[in-house]
């Protein structure tokens, strides 16, 4: 079962929207990074755009962006994910709540509030009616509605799929899992991420959207040709045995990957089984990091898939995503990458991107 990748757009902490990562990553002060917005007027309508929450504008501009690059003009389903939904629309509804003392309120806030909200605003956009679907499995998000779409496409139910991942930050979520120890609290920017052997990892957002089709496109011809998750492994061994056995379904050797792309977050503890893999099985491959880029939440997975269609897309390695100075030999040739990434050591997921 395998998919291309005709067009990838993310909006993140970094200049991605027009399609490459910079070599040098933009260096934000603290424990929190925002996403860089582009000018929403040149892809959504004044009237449309008045009344649409941050999250909302993200995900549909980001969206419109990806099909106008694929030349796709009516998606045969659209396929979002999120770990939070669209946090500051709720927040304005409770609010009202609070403040209306539990009366009739305006139910705008509370409609846009729904997970499903940026798939049905994209839908009404183009007037698609075809299959649209968003799935709210935490830090299986995007891999449930990757593998949805992959599952599509090889039982020939669809040719073209719009597939997205979204999560916003809000001030509130911010201070609440600041109190919950998932920040470092003395991070000098995020370039430092992975200096300090401290618990805690750096605050993040994102929305990242992938046209996956059964067919390459005239460019190029990156394709996903594996996936797999798990849950809440018993330890090191058997993550190293799930990663063994993932590899073998493919009949790959190490020397088959070109490179790794590690979620590492910055937390000491829940990044051992990075390093256990890197100091084992993996010993020996080139990697790359990709936190620090966008920072950590549910559906960073999508922007580690970004950031691999990318990297095979343009033929070269960013240096924003090398963690140090030899990890990646010289004129080094890329056309498998491993994607591992797991969300607070529950939710693990491996992608396998090649060209």
């Amino acid at each position: 079962m395998e998919v291309y990748i005709k067009s990838a757009t993310a909006i993140s902490p970094q200049h991605t929207f027009f399609g490459k990562l910079p070599d040098e990553a933009v260096i934000v002060p603290g424990n929190r990074l925002s996403c860089i917005e582009p000018d929403y007027k040149e892809y959504i309508d004044a009237a449309l755009r008045r009344r649409m929450s941050r999250i909302i504008k993200m995900g549909v501009a980001t969206a419109v962006k990806c099909l106008h690059e694929a030349k796709v003009d009516q998606p045969d389903a659209i396929i979002t994910a999120t770990g939070l939904g669209c946090l500051s629309d709720t927040e304005v509804f409770m609010n009202s709540i609070l403040e209306n003392n539990e009366s009739l309120t305006s139910p705008t806030a509370f409609i846009q509030s729904t997970f499903n909200t940026i798939g049905a605003q994209i839908a009404l956009m183009l007037k698609n009616h075809n299959y649209n679907f968003t799935y709210v499995h935490r830090g299986f998000s995007f891999e449930s509605a990757l593998l949805d779409a992959m599952m599509q496409i090889d039982n020939h139910e669809a040719t073209n799929i719009l597939v997205g991942g979204i999560d916003e930050l809000t001030d509130i979520s911010y201070s609440i899992m600041q109190r919950m120890g998932f920040w470092k609290t003395n991070l000098t920017d995020n370039t430092q991420l992975y200096d300090e052997n401290t618990r805690g990892s750096i605050a993040g957002e994102g929305s990242t959207f992938f046209v996956l089709s059964k067919h390459a496109s005239l460019s190029d011809n990156i394709r996903i040709t594996a996936l797999n998750t798990f849950y809440k492994p018993s330890g090191n061994k058997e993550i190293e045995r799930r990663v063994a056995d993932f590899l073998d379904s493919k009949n790959l050797e190490l020397k088959n990957i070109s490179l790794l792309i590690l979620g590492r977050s910055g937390d000491y503890k829940l990044d051992e089984p990075y390093r256990f893999l890197q100091s084992n099985l993996l010993d020996g491959l080139p990697y790359a990091y990709f936190k620090h880029l966008c920072g950590e939440y549910h559906t960073a997975s999508a922007f580690a898939l970004w950031l691999g269609a990318t990297i095979l897309k343009n033929r070269e390695i960013p240096e924003a995503a090398i963690p140090m100075y030899g990890s990646i030999p010289e004129n080094h040739s890329v056309k498998r990458i491993l994607i591992y990434n797991h969300y607070r050591n529950i939710n693990h997921s491996l992608m396998l991107l090649e060209i």
